[in-house]
């Protein structure tokens, strides 16, 4: 029972025992008063009728009249005269009748009136004793009619008094509220303030938890900002801010090679003898001119998702950009950006012309990253020949297969969908003491019924430009709660949703309408990419909060790029991060990413999230990741994996 009910039944239970009490209190007073005066006129009334008596030539005839004619009025019970030896001349008792009052009532509250007593004189000589009892139904419709009136006084004033504790009940009521919500946040990871309550003994304890929620913020952002050093010491060129080799190599190898990417489009820019150039310029110059150039990547990277600039050495940077985007349009604004900015850094016309040449191309998945490279390598060498800014745009791979209009893509996706034409392929995550902790969901889908099936990455990009990923994430949830209803052992399965998805409101309401009435859904992780939660913050953090009403877990994958802005999910509530194997490629020896991984499990440990970490290659990156403190992980190097 909530603590504003016990508070309300208790202000009731208060003012009925009050009205109890005092109903009691005021009918015993009554009672008791009634019977003193009962008493008094029987006493009165016996001996004012024995004076009346004794006055005459008194006679058995005479009494018996008088006493007689004194009962037929109807105000006395009992009327009795005996002589001195108790020998019985006259008695008057009336029959059993009904009170002014009901019987309950009269049983409940009896009234003890004492009979009055007096002597009936004849002369000097005793004649007798008279006994008298006054009815009492007069005095039982008087106590009954007070008793009402009481009670109806009593009631009222309850009823006042329930409205007033209830009326100040609502008002600690929304204070209160406030302050159990923040508590709940906070157990479910979301760590929120709220405004101090104007109630002193709520505002102390609403100061106090948001003091504790303060502090563990700024505790975590502190560790959050070293870990973030850490990592960008690790994987970015301390000279021009983009990532280096090593870091932009597994990001390659994940765009190549992972089942569910689409590919990419590789971008390699070369500043042709840059030795000369240093030696000519000077070095602060030179490294100037390659900040510069550094920022003009970032810039153009920054305007594509997913999209991540680097530095692969002295003179040559790199490009990856997703598969969707055509190379034309990203290569030739690049390169007049870059001859722009060599332009504008010569100091005088007479300098040597600063040279750049850049060559790209679009590969598919399932193309290795050292072919990738050579090939555009291969690329820049030609233009190395022409001895002036150039560009030489190839084709790597190209899908013949491939739908080529965004209409044909569209038609293929909705048939494939109508048609069911979708499986879910399983890969299990591990937890680091071999037990299963869920298996993870890869969404194949094949256009025709004897089509190949495709990894999702051939065809989300392209989902998600038509806005078709909400029909296609609904039909993996479904297919998800159909597994788990055939595999009631099963512990867990995680279903990848679109950041595009999770947006659209009409989305969100028909996935929880469908969730909140299948008992498997409690057994059910859904996740969505780390940009694309902090794209569209607000709505995944209303989808987490309902989404944990239902039982289900949410997490975010590919987890570590934006690392700077974790302090965004302090509020959102998630459960558990997926991170990017590009953290995690060669972890063994690369000790800065060792650093960075530990730090972020003991952060995570700290706020109840469950840590894992994908596409582990071998037993190596899994040990590694065992010291760095994560529990659970997944990929081709994790035993049991397919």
């Amino acid at each position: 029972m909530s603590m504003y009910r016990q508070l309300w039944l208790a202000v009731i239970t208060s003012m009925l025992l009050a009205l109890g009490g005092s109903l009691l209190a005021s009918l015993l007073n009554a009672r008791g008063y009634l019977e003193a005066q009962l008493s008094q006129k029987n006493t009165d009334n016996a001996t004012v009728l024995a004076l009346a008596l004794s006055q005459e030539n008194v006679d058995a005839v005479s009494v018996e009249l008088v006493v007689s004619a004194l009962f037929d009025s109807g105000h006395y019970e009992l009327i009795r005269v005996v002589d001195p030896l108790g020998r019985m001349l006259v008695e008057r008792q009336s029959k059993a009748e009904e009170f002014d009052a009901p019987g309950w009532f009269v049983k409940c509250l009896p009234l003890r009136a004492a009979p009055g007593s007096a002597q009936i004189s004849d002369g000097w000589k005793q004649f007798g004793a008279i006994t008298l009892v006054s009815h009492s139904r007069f005095a039982y419709k008087a106590l009954w009619q007070g008793a009402l009136q009481t009670f109806g006084a009593l009631a009222v004033s309850c009823f006042i008094g329930c409205c007033l504790g209830t009326l100040i009940l609502l008002r600690l009521k929304a204070p209160l509220a406030a302050v159990v919500e923040q508590a709940q946040a906070i157990s479910e990871r979301r760590f929120t303030t709220i405004d101090a309550p104007d109630v002193p003994e709520l505002r102390q304890l609403a100061s106090a938890m948001n003091g504790t929620v303060v502090r563990l913020k700024a505790m975590f952002e502190e560790e959050a900002a070293r870990l973030e050093a850490v990592r960008r010491e690790a994987n970015f060129d301390a000279l021009t801010g983009l990532v280096n080799r090593a870091h932009f190599l597994a990001h390659l190898q994940k765009a190549a090679q992972d089942g569910d990417s689409a590919g990419g489009t590789l971008f390699i820019v070369r500043i042709a003898r840059l030795g000369e150039i240093n030696r000519s310029l000077g070095r602060e110059a030179t490294d100037e001119l390659l900040r510069r150039f550094g920022g003009i990547l970032r810039e153009v990277a920054g305007r594509y998702l997913e999209a991540q600039g680097a530095r692969l050495n002295g003179a040559d940077f790199a490009l990856l950009a997703p598969a969707d985007i055509p190379p034309q349009s990203i290569g030739e604004p690049l390169l007049r950006q870059l001859a722009q900015e060599a332009t504008a850094f010569r100091r005088s016309p007479t300098e040597e012309q600063i040279v750049i040449w850049v060559a790209g191309g679009r590969f598919a998945s399932g193309a290795t990253p050292a072919s990738v490279l050579a090939q555009v390598d291969a690329a820049l060498a030609a233009c190395e020949s022409e001895g002036r800014d150039a560009l030489r745009l190839i084709d790597i791979h190209h899908a013949e297969d491939a739908p080529s209009t965004a209409r044909d893509w569209s038609e293929h996706i909705r048939r494939a969908v109508g048609h069911n034409w979708m499986r879910l392929a399983t890969f299990p995550v591990m937890r680091s003491d071999g037990v299963l902790l869920h298996d993870e969901c890869a969404l194949r889908l094949k256009f025709d019924a004897d089509g190949e099936w495709l990894p999702a990455g051939r065809f989300m990009p392209q989902a998600e430009r038509l806005r078709l990923t909400a029909r296609i994430d609904l039909a993996a949830v479904m297919l998800g709660l159909e597994a788990l209803t055939a595999r009631p052992d099963l512990p867990g399965l995680a279903v990848n949703i679109s950041a595009y998805s999770v947006k659209e409101p009409s989305f969100r309401r028909e996935l929880l309408t469908r969730l909140s009435s299948n008992h498997c859904a409690q057994r059910l992780w859904l996740e969505i990419p780390e940009s694309g939660a902090l794209a569209h913050l607000e709505a995944f953090g209303e989808l987490c909060r309902d989404l944990k009403s239902i039982g289900c877990r949410v997490g975010i994958e590919h987890f570590g790029h934006h690392f700077s802005e974790i302090g965004r999910l302090y509020g959102v509530g998630i459960d558990y991060l997926k991170v990017d194997s590009t953290f995690v490629r060669d972890l063994d020896t690369h000790v800065g990413n060792q650093i960075f991984l530990k730090g972020l499990a003991t952060i995570t440990r700290n706020l109840g999230i469950t840590v894992i970490a994908e596409g582990v290659a071998n037993e190596r990156e899994l040990a590694a990741l065992a010291t760095a403190g994560f529990i659970a992980a997944t990929g081709p190097g994790v035993r049991g994996a397919a």
